[in-house]
């Protein structure tokens, strides 16, 4: 018992090593475990046993991420009631395991199977017998590779019916099996270009070589106060971008209308939805761009361009300027 009780002191000692390491959970098809563990057995009182150190090491072998098997065996150290003797005890059975939430970090489990208890087999009059035993358990992993565990199994032994507890905590070594291969993540990053810069068209073709997302800002377009026509002036700063459009087919067009302060929150909503449609319609006009990669929304008063310390002010430089339309375009 030297040797067990040796191996599972080294296995605990290398466990210890791997915690300070990333966690991440790995239940794998196809893994085999090497679980040793040390606990406590708890005897029926009839049986005249001291409640004993129970050392244990299982040998197991996942099918998928959810079912297992494990051969295991139990050694108990303990002594008889009336005399003080020691007496050996041990379990060997063979068990299948249900994993719960095989992703997760913790995943918990059930677990039955078959054996026997042999209690004492130097004495001529030792006890075998046949035994089941049913339970759950924990496994936490601190490593992809290495997961503490706790277990709880009752143990039911036949012949001289008996009705016993294991508790063990350990951990499980899982070697080989299929491993998740994890997707790269693209993480694509945001280039901001204003639309009225110049040589805006080849800025444009060196960031689309590289994995971004290009954002061509246009400059406002502003409306007259409680109207959504587009101005003479508006016209012309959307034509001055309607080539620009046209050359980068690849585009989604957002279009949001805001208002200024003055004015109740329903008829500012809908004012801006009509600020918004009115620049759509115009650049659909002009064939810049299909409808259907058009969106449009209203912030009505929300998120102005600039405070309005007076909203009844309606023609101050703060009304003015949240009077508008603003888009943007992206490039994919």
């Amino acid at each position: 018992m030297k040797l067990i009780k040796s191996v599972i002191s080294v296995c605990l000692m290398v466990c210890i090593m791997f915690i300070a390491r990333t966690a991440s959970a790995e239940i794998r098809a196809g893994a085999i475990t090497l679980s040793p563990s040390v606990g406590g057995y708890l005897f029926e009182g009839n049986q005249d046993l001291e409640h004993g150190l129970a050392y244990g090491l299982s040998l197991g072998y996942h099918f998928n991420k959810q079912f297992a098997a494990e051969a295991a065996f139990n050694y108990v150290d303990t002594e008889f009631d009336t005399n003080g003797r020691n007496v050996d005890t041990y379990l060997y059975h063979m068990d299948g395991l249900y994993h719960f939430m095989p992703s997760k970090k913790l995943v918990p489990y059930v677990a039955a199977g078959l054996g026997a208890v042999i209690i004492d087999p130097k004495n001529t009059d030792s006890d075998q017998h046949f035994a089941v035993n049913y339970g759950a358990g924990l496994k936490y992993f601190v490593h992809e590779d290495v997961a503490l565990r706790a277990d709880v199994r009752h143990v039911v032994s036949f012949d001289e019916t008996h009705s016993n507890l294991l508790y063990t905590a350990g951990v499980t070594f899982l070697f080989g099996g299929e491993r998740t291969k994890e997707t790269p993540k693209i993480v694509q990053q945001k280039v901001v270009i204003l639309a009225s810069e110049p040589q805006v068209e080849e800025k444009v073709k060196v960031a689309s070589a590289e994995p971004t997302i290009i954002i061509l800002a246009f400059e406002d377009v502003h409306f007259d106060f409680d109207q959504s026509t587009l101005k003479p002036e508006a016209q012309t700063i959307l034509k001055r971008n309607i080539q620009l459009l046209k050359e980068n087919p690849k585009t989604q067009i957002r279009i949001a209308g805001y208002t200024s302060a003055s004015g109740t929150d329903v008829y500012n909503q809908d004012l801006s939805e009509k600020r918004a449609n009115a620049v759509k319609t115009y650049l659909i006009n002009e064939g810049v761009i299909a409808p259907d990669r058009f969106s449009v929304i209203g912030y009505g008063e929300t998120k102005p361009a600039m405070y309005e310390a007076a909203p009844k002010e309606i023609y101050s430089e703060a009304a003015k300027a949240n009077m508008r339309v603003l888009f943007e375009i992206i490039v994919k």
